[in-house]
């Protein structure tokens, strides 16, 4: 089945580095945009990046083209107000200003081009932190999440870049509104959102648990869980991850285990009665579970409807089987090298996206691009000559 394309004949035009603007471009294209990743010439340095970065830059700039500009000339900025004019929707996630500055603001650019939507991801929406500079970490540590993660008095942020992605997507729900609401204005807007914005959503549920109960929330290594069996358990091998959150499943997961005893004890039939009894369930659930192999006890679970889970790393997720049926899109690194990455997971009228991709070189488009602006190979060569454009 082909991929399903619902923005098919949509154009993206990305000023972005790093992570939180590539991806929502990387969501666009994935979801059948047509997206044009704007770099600086020699390539954006993300590509460059060493360690937990070097990842960064194949994940989120897939399915989409590159050209290489100098926004410091005259000629390579008017190659960006002609992608622009000529787009339906620009992303940017540089500081504030950094565009106005070059007359690449949402003003300047809706005057030629009233449709333009404008999506600007920042680190704070407009009020007092607008224009501190912050990264995914820094809004982990201000907005709780890293609170909330680590043990008590060790903030720990979070062992992915989970605030620059949510907070593209919440970019990317802003563009698609912003694209309904312009068939029946007519007109573009600006968007923006925010990493700091976004953390604290995400811990709303622990300001609620407050409004609710007038006490802090524990960081969750410490948090009284509202089940007494939702843990981790060391077996012979490799730790899993098994949760009893219903009183029906308390009931199964005593029979599948031969629990009687458990199971006979009536004042543990009601799960806050099992939380309340946590220290003394935990040690013997403990013990069993340490004689057998982490393959023994799924065994035990698969198909029962309790909640498991092996306990998996990311290099693990390149052989799981859930995933290697339409998880994973085939891609092609900008070294030749091939591997898989996860496509954007969704499923929509019963196909998933994702398609075979090639992760351009810098600036492998740029003369596609201008010719699909209208540019003339005498133009196009010219500016080439002058380093306002550069080509792979």
């Amino acid at each position: 089945m082909s991929a399903p394309q619902p923005l098919a004949g949509i154009k993206v035009v990305e000023f972005t580095h790093m992570v939180m603007g590539p991806a929502v471009g990387h969501i666009l294209a994935g979801l059948g945009a047509e997206v044009v990743r704007i770099e600086p010439i020699g390539g954006d340095q993300t590509r460059r990046l060493l360690g937990s970065g070097a990842g960064y830059f194949p994940m989120y700039n897939r399915g989409k083209q590159s050209i290489c500009l100098d926004l410091k000339s005259a000629e390579g900025l008017a190659v960006a107000r002609d992608l622009a004019a000529n787009a339906d929707i620009l992303v940017e996630n540089f500081r504030p200003g950094a565009l106005d500055r070059l007359g690449l603001s949402y003003e300047a650019l809706s005057e030629t081009n009233p449709r333009l939507i404008y999506c600007s991801e920042k680190g704070f929406l407009p009020g007092p932190y607008e224009d501190r500079t912050a990264l995914d970490e820094v809004a982990q540590m201000m907005g709780g999440l890293a609170y909330m993660t680590g043990p008590p008095g060790r903030p720990l942020r979070a062992g992915s870049s989970v605030i620059d992605v949510t907070g593209g997507m919440f970019g990317v729900i802003g563009i698609l509104a912003a694209l309904e609401e312009r068939h029946r204005t007519a007109r573009g807007q600006k968007i923006v959102a925010s990493l700091f914005e976004t953390t604290v959503y995400l811990v709303g549920q622990h300001m609620a648990q407050f409004a609710v109960t007038g006490k802090a929330a524990s960081p969750m290594p410490a948090r009284i869980s509202a089940w007494a069996i939702y843990d981790v358990f060391e077996t012979l091998d490799e730790p899993v991850f098994i949760g009893v959150v219903t009183d029906s499943l308390w009931e199964k997961f005593c029979a599948l285990f031969s629990l009687d005893d458990l199971w006979a004890d009536e004042t543990l039939r009601a799960n806050n009665q099992r939380v309340l009894a946590r220290d003394r369930i935990l040690p013997q659930i403990r013990a069993l579970i340490g004689t057998m192999t982490r393959a023994d006890v799924i065994a035990k679970l698969e198909g029962t409807g309790l909640p498991f889970a092996p306990i998996g790393k990311p290099e693990d997720m390149f052989d799981d089987p859930q995933l290697a049926d339409g998880g994973l899109e085939p891609v092609t690194l900008d070294t030749g090298e091939h591997t898989q990455l996860p496509t954007i997971p969704l499923q929509m009228d019963g196909k998933r996206p994702g398609a075979p991709v090639t992760l351009p070189k810098a600036g492998a488009d740029s003369r596609a691009v201008l010719e699909s602006l209208g540019y003339t190979s005498d133009k196009i060569d010219e500016l080439l000559m002058k380093g306002a454009v550069s080509a792979a």
